[in-house]
């Protein structure tokens, strides 16, 4: 594994010397001693910038650097050259580190982009669509906000936590519309999930003191 992410994060540079060690065997001996370096070449530079290194990254998420991961995707200097699939993950990478930062004009582009493009997998563009409809409600644009926290719904979200905070934000958007028992069923599916995080679970508790009380 370490010998091919070393590979992969320095296949420019081993693809150009290649290259270079192509061409003096191809003046010196002719084109068919050359031809394996040729070939190494073109294999490493066509990948380098078709496929890119985000291989590199799940390393730095999944230690919580966000710097690293952030590092490698800077150094991708000519992203639409990568294979569409690949740049839509590379602009929801972006996207979250750019989140992270609470950087939420940029983030919102870069998710955008990702969207577009249209992501390899339905959770993903699940994920990708609920963060920007709780970016649209914060920004207080609650029919955008709806709309795409309910594409994120359809689409599927891929763990119970965000699964839970879509359902309790669609809760209190339809408590808000005096939609009670639309709020209601929205509020059962959010505690179905069986929430463990902190922040949901308290305001599961917030809003279970008065949705009782609600017509419906």
């Amino acid at each position: 594994m370490k010998l091919y992410n070393f590979f992969i994060r320095y296949r420019l540079q081993i693809g150009l010397i290649s290259l270079i060690g192509a061409v003096v065997i191809n003046f010196t001996s002719g084109f068919w001693p050359a031809f394996a370096l040729y070939l190494i070449a073109v294999l490493c530079i066509f990948t380098h910038f078709f496929i890119g290194p985000l291989r590199l990254i799940q390393e730095y998420l999944e230690q919580g650097d966000f710097e690293g991961a952030e590092k490698i995707l800077n150094g991708i200097q000519f992203p639409n050259l990568l294979y569409k699939p690949v740049r839509s993950v590379y602009y929801t990478l972006k996207g979250n580190i750019a989140m992270t930062k609470q950087d939420f004009d940029a983030a919102e582009k870069h998710m955008k982009k990702s969207l577009d493009l249209g992501l390899p997998m339905k959770e993903a563009e699940g994920a990708n669509k609920l963060q920007l409809g709780m970016m649209a409600m914060q920004k207080g644009n609650m029919k955008e906000g709806e709309s795409l926290i309910r594409a994120a719904i359809r689409a599927g979200i891929p763990d119970n936590e965000s699964s839970a905070m879509a359902y309790l934000q669609m809760c209190q958007i339809m408590m808000q519309k005096r939609e009670f028992r639309a709020a209601k069923d929205f509020f059962k599916k959010a505690k179905a999930q069986k929430p463990t995080t902190a922040q949901v679970v308290d305001q599961i508790k917030q809003i279970e003191k008065y949705i009782s009380r609600m017509p419906g």
